[in-house]
């Protein structure tokens, strides 16, 4: 339970298990996707099985996702001002999507209307669990008798040692999300390049070097480049998320726990907003480093 003087408040990009929010009394917003011209997930969609969405990605169909309004933004946070709390946004990375512009604006209308309280967003500069691992600490900073501005700035300075270092199955999914161009998705099936690629300071999804060549390969080359950066402190975990891929995320896992052992290892399921853009395949490690 949440025993801070502020409220949290976060979005569904953050893929932290349903007992998460929960526990810690997280407020979350939802974002969505369309698929089929069907409207599913975010505020008003309907539900969806994983495994249903990735049988319907590996059958072609083309999902697109969509932010948080500021309308939404403002519909779950102005609860809490009203009833005299502060608050503090840890908001999907700007790199990524508008939804943290959303906040920013819900924010400013709301303060102006309610002006005794503060509400402060923090582009997380994240994403998935590695999303998740920021909110991790965030809660544990806040729980521990931080002030508002205090975990802000705790989290302010944190959040570009949250490191993201992933591969992927599907190079032509990355294509039809503008990650890398057609001529690289064709020539790298045909060559079975899988890429090696992480999250930059500026919260976007950039390679590393030109990839390898297949996925035991790509497994191993995001775990050495993890034990590269990590700067894991005393109960630090480490976060693992696939995208029906769970026997590699087992065995990534295991080269974690051999490497590290001692530390939460992790492993979580993909959503359907953050697959719609990586596709089936999507393996990926996030923990505390010393710089992305």
């Amino acid at each position: 339970m949440n025993n801070s003087k502020f409220v949290i408040a976060t979005d569904s990009t953050s893929e932290m298990p349903l007992e998460f929010y929960e526990k810690h009394a997280i407020e979350r917003v939802c974002l969505g996707f369309v698929m089929d011209n069907v409207n599913y997930e975010g505020e008003d969609g309907l539900p969806i099985d994983l495994e249903e969405f990735y049988n319907g990605l590996s059958a072609g169909k083309k999902p697109t996702t969509y932010q948080v309004t500021a309308e939404q933004a403002k519909t779950h946070l102005e609860p809490y001002v009203k009833a005299g709390k502060d608050v503090l946004v840890s908001a999907f990375s700007s790199g990524l999507s508008g939804t943290y512009g959303s906040f920013c604006v819900a924010a400013k209308e709301l303060m102006e209307t309610y002006p005794k309280r503060k509400i402060l967003v923090i582009d997380s500069l994240c994403a998935s669990l590695g999303h998740g691992l920021f909110l991790h600490y965030l809660v544990e900073k806040a729980e521990s008798g931080a002030s508002l501005e205090e975990t802000y700035q705790y989290g302010m300075d944190l959040r570009l040692h949250i490191c993201h270092n992933f591969t992927v199955n599907d190079l032509f999914q990355l294509k039809r999300g503008g990650r890398i161009s057609p001529t690289i998705a064709v020539i790298g099936s045909v060559l079975n390049i899988k890429p090696v690629m992480r999250m930059n300071d500026e919260g976007r999804l950039v390679s590393v070097g030109r990839g390898v060549m297949g996925r035991k390969k790509s497994i191993h080359a995001i775990f050495n480049n993890m034990v590269a950066q990590q700067d894991l402190q005393e109960g630090d975990p480490v976060y693992i998320v696939q995208a029906v891929c769970k026997d590699d995320a087992e065995y990534l896992k295991n080269l974690v726990e051999e490497k590290f052992p001692g530390h939460e290892v992790m492993i979580g399921e993909l959503s359907p907003v953050i697959g719609s853009h990586s596709g089936l395949g999507t393996l990926a490690i996030f923990f505390r480093g010393t710089a992305r």
